[in-house]
């Protein structure tokens, strides 16, 4: 069972993500919290493997609770709740760990496929929220510019492998791509990571649009 714990200050947002995990047969919501200093209480006590995290909320905001929660040992992965005007805060959220973020409207069956893929450690972006947040990217020159520098410095297998993750690729489908193994494509990963100075996958795929070396998401 993938056990998930949801953060919203909102009641009725969190009735209705209950409402639809629990529809799953292999997910359970074993927590619930409405702040982020409940929500780090609850991860400390159930112990998830997902949490989906709302960011605005009052007293512990989500941004500081997913830093709180990343620090912990063998923390869960974080996923972002968010809205259309959330971008700043969105790319906070990454900056903090989270693994990806998710619209609050997305579709029950998406939203329950989404949070299994984030059970296996992937990324995972809402298409709309990521097509508006990686076009503000591309658009802000002396962000282009620092994330064009933090590559240069890399071989051109890594910038092949740093351009797979900004398409949100698995390391199944990288090595199927660059023909390698993936447990090559994980060490690859891992020095790269350890290069630019990211915490996970998802700011490396951010880095990657920022920096013009991956395709852009798809309409």
């Amino acid at each position: 069972m993938i056990r998930v714990v949801v953060v919203d200050d909102e009641p009725m947002v969190c009735a209705h993500l209950r409402t639809i995990l629990g529809s799953a047969d292999d997910i359970e919501v074993v927590g619930q919290a409405g702040d982020g200093a409940e929500a780090v209480e609850s991860v400390v006590r159930m112990r998830p493997r997902v949490v989906l995290m709302d960011l605005r909320m009052p007293g512990v905001d989500g941004i500081a609770a997913i830093r709180r929660i990343t620090a912990l040992a063998d923390p869960p992965v974080v996923v972002a709740l968010t809205t259309f005007d959330d971008d700043t805060h969105v790319v906070r959220a990454l900056s903090a760990g989270a693994i990806g973020f998710l619209v609050k409207t997305t579709p029950a069956e998406d939203l329950v496929n989404l949070v299994r893929v984030a059970a296996d450690g992937h990324t995972v972006m809402s298409p709309v929220a990521a097509r508006r947040l990686l076009g503000a990217s591309a658009g802000d020159r002396v962000r282009a510019e620092g994330a064009r520098a933090r590559v240069r410095g890399l071989s051109v297998r890594e910038r092949e492998l740093l351009g797979c993750l900004g398409e949100g690729m698995s390391n199944a489908s990288i090595a199927a791509r660059l023909f390698l193994s993936e447990s090559t494509v994980k060490s690859y990963v891992s020095r790269m990571l350890a290069k630019l100075d990211c915490e996970n996958r998802t700011q490396a795929g951010l880095l990657a649009h920022e920096a013009g070396v991956a395709a852009p998401p798809p309409p």
